[in-house]
């Protein structure tokens, strides 16, 4: 099926379908035949864990009680049972906890293995799959698909990959939403040769902090520095490391410390603010302005990208898959797929 689906692609591009090579990316969730109840993280073992053990402590008080009382035959009958029963089980949920912390992702699924507990609409989270497409903004075709268990982020070069792959082109425009966003992934997408336009969410944490955002900062790229809220420059002072990635320190001790805002920079009454910069980064400013210089985007992508998975949900039905495990409903999703498509080429 997932053969017959890049057929049908290759047929359309042959029919000069995607003459614009621009396609937005986004993901949607379709819920997996494993409910929530069937799907454990270590924070729920323990709680079943702990609940169960309350329980054992009810029944041995229950007991104590009907002792005092001599009535400890009529109630030992019907409470050794459960506590036998219920000591089993914790023994069962301690070994089962072992195996779930040992789990990549620190989360089992009894039912369907490959299904996940992800996040969906706001803070609500369902155990499904999270379906990865990228959609030709000028006729709404799906070019390609995939079928994940994971969030959005990470996903762009690889959506990236199978698009250019699809339309035999490396010179595509790609849009995605801001659950997008990662610097070591756009590279990725740009030294493909693509061009990739994803807006940058806050993840700072400096509003709950109560703190300066980073964007306060200003660089100045001719002097390589940065130039704090307070007007003091943060010069370029030493080179480092973090998770593979390699960044500019910015920092001013003097500065920092003899400042009359410190308290609205940084919540450390010892260590100065830092900056820490990217060697990259010029490569994400220059995307970011050409975001802004083309307002359209956040619209044309919103109305090419959840058309398809619109129709699919709400016209086909498939609000949820009918097989289980990864490989079953990448072929379950395909035909789904196959059919949009169909139905678009017969309305275009």
């Amino acid at each position: 099926i997932t053969k017959v689906c890049r057929h049908f692609i290759e047929l359309c591009r042959q029919m000069n379908m995607f003459t614009d090579a621009v396609v937005a990316i986004d993901g949607s969730k379709f819920k997996a035949v494993n409910s929530k109840h069937n799907n454990y993280t270590p924070n729920k073992v323990k709680d079943h864990i702990r609940r169960m053990e309350k329980h054992i402590e009810n029944y041995l008080s229950r007991l104590e009680t009907a002792d005092a009382n001599d009535k400890v035959d009529a109630v030992q009958a019907s409470a050794a049972e459960k506590i036998a029963w219920m000591k089993q089980r914790v023994v069962e949920l301690k070994e089962f906890a072992v195996q779930v912390e040992a789990h990549p992702d620190k989360q089992l699924s009894t039912v369907d293995p490959d299904a996940r507990l992800l996040k969906t609409q706001g803070m609500n989270r369902q155990v499904c799959y999270n379906v990865q497409s990228s959609v030709d903004t000028k006729h709404h075709l799906i070019v390609t698909h995939e079928v994940t268990n994971t969030n959005d982020r990470g996903k762009l070069a690889d959506l990236t990959r199978l698009t250019q792959q699809a339309l035999v082109q490396k010179n595509i425009t790609v849009l995605a939403d801001k659950g997008y966003y990662s610097g070591r992934d756009i590279k990725e997408t740009q030294d493909m040769g693509a061009s990739a336009l994803v807006p940058k969410g806050d993840t700072s944490g400096a509003k709950k902090k109560r703190i300066f955002n980073r964007s306060l900062f200003k660089y100045d790229q001719d002097r390589d520095l940065y130039v704090c809220p307070a007007g003091n420059e943060l010069p370029h002072k030493r080179n480092v490391e973090e998770g593979g990635m390699k960044l500019k320190v910015y920092v001013d001790h003097i500065a920092c410390r003899d400042c009359d805002i410190r308290a609205k920079c940084t919540q450390s009454k010892r260590e100065p603010r830092k900056i820490r910069r990217w060697i990259h980064e010029g490569e994400m400013e220059e995307m970011l302005t050409r975001l802004k210089n083309a307002p359209d985007t956040v619209l044309i992508r919103k109305q090419t990208v959840e058309h398809p998975f619109g129709t699919i949900k709400m016209w086909m039905g498939a609000t949820h898959f009918l097989t289980k495990q990864l490989k079953n409903v990448s072929t379950e999703m395909s035909l789904h797929v196959l059919a949009y498509n169909l139905k678009r080429m017969m309305s275009i």
